[in-house]
């Protein structure tokens, strides 16, 4: 659009009005804008001369569209400074003031806009005397004046309610920056209790598990592994001690349940079978005499046991049952065997073992005792016993401290029900060191 050339203030006042109306800017930007020209303009006029204004369409960055808003008006004494102005600008030496407003979505047409920079057509009038039309002038321009003075103090007002706004908003983005700082600190917090609890329980749980024992003739090694980490008291416990007839005795226990509680039942049923053993009572006999002496204590307890005795100079080696997994032999040319056994555990009805399962360990033979944990770790206890068999034959080569560690890792590639899990494994050695079978008990 060419430049506009305006003589007096109300054209001036219409024509930028027009220009908003045809660009549809936002009624704040276009009442900032009418101000910003009229007092720009003023000064000007006042003095008896004239200003141009021309807006112009322009590409921006981003897809956008700019208006061009321009006011030749020069520069006077009494002229405010572009960047007091309600909408500031952007001025140059010679006087002339630009506004670059960012436009919305415009149909493009034109069709339908205002000429907005025409001054507005005169209106037909009846004649009147010169005084009263000068006076009718000033009386519209105090009104208009009055008019400009409150738009310009509710500007003012929206400017420190708009400045108001971002400090709160600042604020808030602030509180909520501390909040969240102060979720993640305690959730470290939390992290780093959860640790130091589950080490006080490790620490304590592999207090009450009985150090490795030493055998002439005889390898020993345990993996123990809880369901949670965080949590590892567990029901999954062993005991192995050598009797005063020189055999090794081997209690594996699976008390109902997880935590504390299962941890103290596994404990109460180990304590009993070594009280009953170093007593010499029969092995047939001690998984139902344990539930005898518990059941009036612990009413609720329920537990499986295996119960195994071995000589280790001839290798003799008795099984006594009470619900729980079979034992599993690897014998020294790769074949395996699970050693069946019939029984009943500790709080079932008819506890005991229905017999003792007798067979002999050989030279370079392995015994793998182990919980359900190990083996049903997918739901399918079948199918466990299945992998067991391959793990424990693919490992029986290695030294006996690395064997029930590598075997829990192969069955437990894949946990569908995680649980806690034992494994112990006994290899009696191909040729037994010389010394007495007690040696190293302590």
């Amino acid at each position: 659009m060419s430049p506009h050339t305006f003589h007096t203030l109300p054209s001036l006042r219409h024509a930028v009005r027009g220009i908003c109306r045809a660009h549809r800017l936002p009624s704040p930007n276009g009442a900032r804008l009418v101000l910003s020209v009229s007092r720009l303009a003023t000064a000007a006029l006042d003095a008896g001369g004239s200003v141009r204004l021309e807006a112009v369409e322009h590409p921006a960055p981003g897809g956008r569209t700019l208006l061009a808003v321009t006011l030749h008006a020069g520069r006077t004494p009494a002229s405010p400074s572009p960047a007091d102005l309600p909408l500031p600008g952007e001025a140059t030496p010679d006087g002339t003031v630009a506004w670059h407003l960012p436009l919305g979505d415009i149909d493009g047409r034109g069709a339908d806009r205002p000429a907005a920079l025409a001054p507005p057509a005169p209106r037909a009038t009846a004649p009147a005397r010169g005084g009263a039309r000068e006076a009718a002038a000033e009386v519209y321009e105090a009104e208009i004046a009055a008019l400009e003075g409150e738009l310009g103090a509710a500007l003012s007002r929206v400017d420190t309610l708009s400045t108001e706004l971002h400090r709160l908003k600042d604020e808030l983005a602030e509180t909520n920056s501390g909040v969240l700082a102060l979720y993640v600190q305690l959730e470290e917090r939390d992290e780093q209790l959860r640790r130091a609890h589950g080490q006080i329980l490790r620490e304590l749980e592999d207090a009450l598990r009985p150090p490795p024992i030493t055998v002439n003739g005889m390898d020993l090694a345990v993996h123990y592994a809880p369901a949670d980490p965080d949590a590892p008291t567990g029901g999954d416990f062993y005991d192995w001690l050598l009797l005063p007839d020189g055999t090794v005795h081997i209690t594996v226990v699976d008390a109902l349940g997880h935590g504390v509680r299962s941890t103290r039942s596994a404990l109460n049923v180990t304590h009993a079978v070594r009280t009953l053993a170093l007593e010499g009572h029969p092995l047939e006999s001690i998984v139902a005499r344990t539930h005898d002496i518990l059941a009036p204590f612990d009413p609720e307890l329920m537990a499986t046991v295996l119960l195994a005795r071995i000589d280790p100079e001839t290798g003799a080696l008795q099984l006594a049952n009470g619900s729980h997994p079979p034992a599993l032999v690897v014998r020294a040319d790769g074949t395996a065997d699970y050693l069946e056994l019939r029984g009943r555990g500790i709080g079932f009805p008819l506890p005991g073992s229905d017999t003792v399962r007798e067979d002999t360990l050989h030279e370079g033979d392995l015994l793998m005792l182990y919980t359900d944990g190990l083996t049903e770790s997918r739901r399918d206890p079948i199918e466990g016993e299945a992998r067991l068999v391959k793990s424990a034959q693919a490992h029986a080569g290695r030294p006996v401290e690395e064997i029930p560690g590598a075997v829990a890792q192969d069955m437990h590639t894949v946990i569908l029900h995680p649980d806690d899990t034992l494994a112990l494994a006994v290899r009696r050695a191909r040729k037994p060191q010389c010394g007495h079978p007690l040696a190293g008990q302590p």
